[in-house]
């Protein structure tokens, strides 16, 4: 795999989570496997359109499914993926503390 195909591949899966109710999702499945009527609760959408973002984070390799009779339960395929939502945390922080810090200086 070229390094530009590489990028490639990342971008799509941060793409894949640049929805909050995906990120949602994806939160919700860091605490374990969920079923789709869990996780359509937990978004407030209807059951078509969480299905939507499920199949979008299953493409880009997030999440994983299996079918129990007429239920789909979902889990994190990579959990450290979690590590991420930290480092954007991290950013959210610094950038509230530097509008703070130029607020003080005014």
């Amino acid at each position: 795999m070229t390094r530009q195909e590489v990028y490639k591949h990342k971008a799509q899966i941060i793409k894949a989570m640049g929805h909050p109710s995906r990120l949602m999702m994806i939160d919700a499945l860091a605490e374990g496997e969920k079923c789709v009527c869990e996780l359509q609760q937990l978004v407030g959408s209807d059951m078509s359109t969480v299905s939507k973002h499920l199949s979008v984070l299953r493409n880009a390799g997030l999440v994983d499914d299996r079918k129990q009779g007429l239920q789909v339960f979902y889990s994190l395929r990579v959990p450290c993926i979690i590590n991420f939502f930290g480092c954007v945390e991290a950013v959210m922080d610094q950038r509230s503390e530097a509008a703070a810090a130029y607020s003080a200086t005014r």
